[in-house]
């Protein structure tokens, strides 16, 4: 399942997000662009994969997110098999804690 991402509309999508200034801004730029649903989905999606790197239980985190456990083991496979992504962001944001 190979879908082309780098096309010049998502490239356009990337520079806007990128001359965003603080959090407010992304607020008003996300709730224009994203639908709620759209927005709340990609949130419990970082907040698994979080949690997965505080190595959490799948049904620690299907209770504290509401996500199923579809959802929780496809974050999974981001954080095993992806580009490392989320471990770029979560390096630049601070290390989920590894000991909780």
């Amino acid at each position: 399942m190979t879908k082309k991402i780098r096309t010049e509309a998502v490239d356009e999508l990337f520079e806007a997000i990128l001359c965003l200034k603080n959090k407010e801004e992304c607020y008003l730029f996300f709730e224009d662009v994203c639908t709620v649903n759209e927005l709340l989905s990609l949130s419990q999606r970082f907040e698994v994969a979080r949690m997965l790197k505080e190595k959490k239980t799948y049904l620690e985190i299907a209770e504290k997110t509401g996500a199923s456990t579809a959802t929780i083991s496809r974050v999974n496979r981001s954080l095993n098999y992806g580009n490392d992504g989320y471990e770029m962001v979560f390096s630049r944001v601070g290390k989920p804690n590894e000991e909780s």
